[in-house]
């Protein structure tokens, strides 16, 4: 199977830079994520991979080819988009059939790749209806399909789930996840959703303002942030960063009662991450008092107000507390976080 190589990849439009240097690779087999806000570069950086845009310097590789300069057609890969892109005049059979038929690929072998994709996907007893007689669910397999019936051995998806409800993203997620398994592709997938990424991917490519903010597995990008926009960006809520203040002991946060969080020299300007999920309530500890409540089931948020900072808490179950109730906060030295305040950068 194909792996991908950028390097020094840039595009511009115009006077401004939509992807400035980007160097990563993927490697094969691998299920990779490009995650980001809206406006990071995500979806010009794959629609450079697919050869739909032309970068304006650097280089792309898909297994030993260099292929900057290669029409779509020429790199074989496959690829999803955000509309599904289905022809609404086509049955499903006809959708999925469509590229090898307009690649002429021997027809003898038609059937016997139709049949496989139908039943990997669950298609089989739709294969006559149109794309109007479908759900949303049915018409992303029937993407998918599409994609997969090409055998092309990289798979590029554009935002597939974000047209569906929220409980058939979850399910898709997982049917897609388990079907880049099964046929051991090559998957660059898009999407500003920090869940899908987290809970799909083998490794994930932060980006922001066209640069790649961090290129890591999952578990590392959460448990190792390197700098404070990935500690907050992964992670559900955000991870608290509050501002730290020179005192008599050492750094601590400002207009808080409790002991110094860490000795730090005068000139040093640091900020403290603590994911909510770290931070428990107790009977000792920094004190605080409750700013708001929220109850999702499983947990609560609570906003807890830290001298001049608010914390974001959660708690697993119900609690009984309201706006103003004084509780004590504790967490682990070993869950704190230190950023640079300047420059974002973790210091420890």
């Amino acid at each position: 199977m194909a792996a991908i190589s950028l390097q020094g990849i840039t595009k511009n439009w115009g006077q401004a830079q939509a992807v400035k240097g980007v160097d990563f690779e993927v490697k094969s087999g691998n299920f990779t994520v490009l995650l980001g806000p809206s406006g990071c570069g995500k979806s010009t950086t794959l629609r450079l991979i697919a050869g739909l845009d032309t970068p304006s310097s650097g280089s792309i590789r898909i297994g030993q080819r260099e292929v900057t300069h290669l029409p779509p057609a020429q790199r074989k890969i496959s690829m999803v988009f955000q509309s599904y892109a289905l022809f609404p005049h086509l049955s499903v059979r006809d959708n999925i059939l469509f590229g090898v038929r307009v690649r002429r690929e021997p027809r003898q072998h038609h059937a016997s790749r139709l049949a496989r994709v139908a039943e990997i996907l669950g298609l089989a007893p739709l294969l006559e209806r149109r794309p109007s007689q479908l759900s949303g669910g049915q018409q992303q397999r029937v993407a998918l399909g599409r994609a997969i019936i090409a055998d092309a051995p990289v798979c590029l998806m554009d935002e597939p789930l974000s047209n569906l409800d929220a409980q058939l993203r979850q399910e898709m997620r997982r049917e897609i996840r388990a079907l880049q398994q099964q046929l051991g592709m090559t998957m660059i997938y898009v999407t500003h959703d920090q869940t899908e990424a987290m809970s799909m991917a083998d490794q994930v490519i932060l980006l922001r303002d066209g640069k790649i903010e961090q290129d890591a597995p999952p578990a590392q990008l959460y448990a190792q942030p390197a700098t404070e926009f990935a500690a907050r960006f992964i992670g559900t809520p955000p991870m608290n960063i509050v501002p730290l203040v020179q005192t008599n002991g050492g750094l601590a946060i400002e207009g808080s009662a409790g002991q110094a969080i860490t000795p730090g020299r005068a000139d040093e300007q640091w900020n403290l991450g603590l994911r909510p999920e770290h931070i428990r309530l107790a009977d000792s500890g920094v004190a605080a008092a409750v700013h708001g409540v929220e109850y999702f089931g499983a947990d609560t948020i609570i906003g807890a107000r830290v001298g001049t900072a608010t914390l974001l808490v959660r708690a697993p179950g119900q609690l009984d507390l309201r706006a103003g109730d004084p509780v004590r906060l504790a967490w682990q030295a070993s869950d704190q976080y230190f950023f640079d305040r300047h420059s974002g950068m973790r210091r420890h």
